[in-house]
């Protein structure tokens, strides 16, 4: 049997690893337990898609039924995806603005990259959380870029818009089986700690 190739770490997420290992052997030494709530890529990308279609359903069938049509021109679709270009970036950012209001360092427990493999940019937050502030930072670049824009749609007739914040929606998807994972996680320890994982998509929970 083939051993599973282990991921190439840029030197940044080299960086937050060792630091990350430093930080669970001192949670451990307290005699905290570790978990980890890591999705893959490949996983990540399928239900991205599957997680947004019941949205896009939705706000689809509630676009037509406030009269709106679709008509767009074929160049806006090209327009749409180099906003999404820019807004994948504005996502990060999102995130990051949320992390730092809720973590005790700020803007300095914040840190963004781009993976290499797919060149997709991230950002990771190095100080732990509640269960709750992780479901809020994870969520709110969706809610900001995706559902908001949607309902302006509807309400303006903006079809252009409505592709957009679909597109953004889609591009959530790895942020909502966060969610999930969160949301389905279960502990009756008494004191759980949940951390941002430093170079996969994740969490890393821990927890005495």
């Amino acid at each position: 049997m083939k051993e599973k190739k282990e991921k190439k770490l840029s030197k940044a997420e080299l960086k937050r690893r060792e630091a990350f290992e430093k930080k669970k052997g001192e949670y451990e030494a307290q005699g905290y337990q570790t978990q980890l709530l890591k999705i893959g890529a490949l996983e990540a990308n399928v239900f991205a898609v599957i997680l947004a279609i019941p949205f896009i359903i939705g706000f689809v069938f509630w676009y037509q039924a406030a009269g709106n049509s679709f008509e767009t021109e074929a160049v806006e679709f090209y327009i749409a995806f180099l906003v999404l270009l820019v807004l994948m970036v504005v996502h990060e950012l999102i995130h990051g603005i949320t992390f730092s209001l809720m973590a005790e360092n700020g803007w300095k427990s914040v840190s963004f990259g781009i993976m290499l493999s797919s060149l997709t940019p991230y950002c990771n937050c190095n100080q732990p959380m509640k269960k709750g502030q992780m479901i809020i930072a994870a969520l709110m670049p969706t809610v900001i870029l995706g559902f908001l824009p949607a309902v302006i749609a509807v309400m303006n007739g903006s079809s252009f818009l409505l592709y957009v914040s679909m597109l953004m929606i889609i591009g959530g998807g790895g942020d909502f089986l966060i969610v999930i994972n969160l949301l389905r996680y279960k502990s009756l320890a008494k004191e759980v700690i949940f951390l941002d994982h430093p170079y996969e998509i994740g969490t890393v929970v821990f927890e005495r």
